[in-house]
């Protein structure tokens, strides 16, 4: 039996700047922090000559390619090539469509449950990188590539997304006083909206391929808030976070009609009004958890209690995508 988990994402700066279509012209730059509520995989031998693969659904097949989930099927071809008698079951602290990068979290377990089967030893550089090769390239999906990235690293980390396709990541330079005042000044509640980031991912990659300029000129903005909530954060300005936070929002609202609602509007305001010094949208937008920076956490939480949202509590997580049995 082999058990491995990857832990779920916050973006803190730069979101939306990872894609394909924007970094290989302009470069991208993407603060992430891994956060300890994970995807788990496990993955054991069977005794009958078959593949059982468990998720929202069950499948039961004779080979790889018949598989019906797109990631396992290319995930088993590209580390086994043909595979029998395996089965495979994902389960997750918190849904997907929820904007907290689960796709790849899961694509990095996956990943590293069948490296480990194999007995490989991958760095968290390449388990990334062969994530980001089956979801953008085999897959095509409209995705970046933090989710992969910050996954398989873990920490609060700093990544640029190279023109050629390199990723050079580091972690973010801040003592260990300032990341625990971060975390009790950051508050997460879920809007009760789940949705797949594909169609907003797709209007930016379209409108980015085409070069329009309001689209390309909001991410140079904020790539540019990335490299600002960056050095907040690294001098313990996190007040001025918090305010780069909203700043961010405002611009990511533009990028598309979707990106927010009425409802999520009035949410956002009444946490300005209680103490928020910020907020935004964690993932692409349309749904998921609303994110707030507040020196009042508790009057916080009754206002969006007394809304109807419920919070998830976190913390931070260093480990990145693990095994925890083998």
């Amino acid at each position: 039996m082999i058990i491995v988990r990857s832990p779920l994402r916050i973006t803190l700066g730069g979101g939306g700047t990872d894609l394909p279509s924007y970094y290989k012209e302009h470069e991208g730059f993407v603060v992430a922090a891994a956060i300890d509520r994970y995807v788990y995989i496990t993955l054991h031998q069977t005794f009958q000559d078959e593949l059982i693969v468990k998720y929202s659904k069950l499948e039961r097949v004779l080979e790889a390619g018949q598989i019906e989930h797109p990631i396992v099927r290319e995930a088993l071809r590209m580390v086994l090539g043909e595979a029998h008698r395996l089965e495979i079951s994902s389960m997750a602290d918190i849904p997907a469509g929820t904007g907290l990068g689960s796709s790849g979290s899961f694509t990095t377990a996956l990943l590293k449950a069948l490296h480990a089967y194999k007995r490989n030893l991958v760095s968290a550089q390449q388990l990334a990188e062969e994530a980001c090769h089956i979801e953008i390239d085999r897959l095509a999906e409209p995705v970046g590539k933090q989710d992969q990235f910050i996954a398989a690293y873990g920490g609060v980390t700093c990544f640029r997304f190279q023109r050629d396709d390199g990723v050079e990541a580091w972690p973010l330079n801040v003592p260990a006083e300032t990341l625990h005042s971060l975390e009790d000044s950051l508050a997460m509640f879920f809007t009760g909206y789940s949705r797949r980031a594909s169609s907003i991912l797709e209007e930016q990659d379209k409108k980015t391929k085409t070069d329009d300029k309001s689209m390309v000129d909001n991410l140079h903005y904020v790539k540019a808030l990335g490299e600002r909530s960056k050095s907040a954060l690294e001098t313990g300005q996190l007040d001025d976070f918090g305010a780069l936070m909203h700043e961010h929002w405002e611009h990511k609202k533009r990028r598309s009609s979707a990106m927010s609602n009425p409802m999520i509007d009035e949410w956002y305001a009444a946490a300005m009004k209680q103490g928020a010094l910020g907020g935004k949208l964690i993932g692409a937008g349309g749904g998921g958890f609303l994110m707030f920076y507040t020196k009042d956490k508790p009057k916080l939480r009754h206002a969006m209690h007394e809304a109807g949202l419920s919070e998830v509590r976190f913390r931070f997580d260093f480990e990145g995508t693990k095994v925890l049995v083998q």
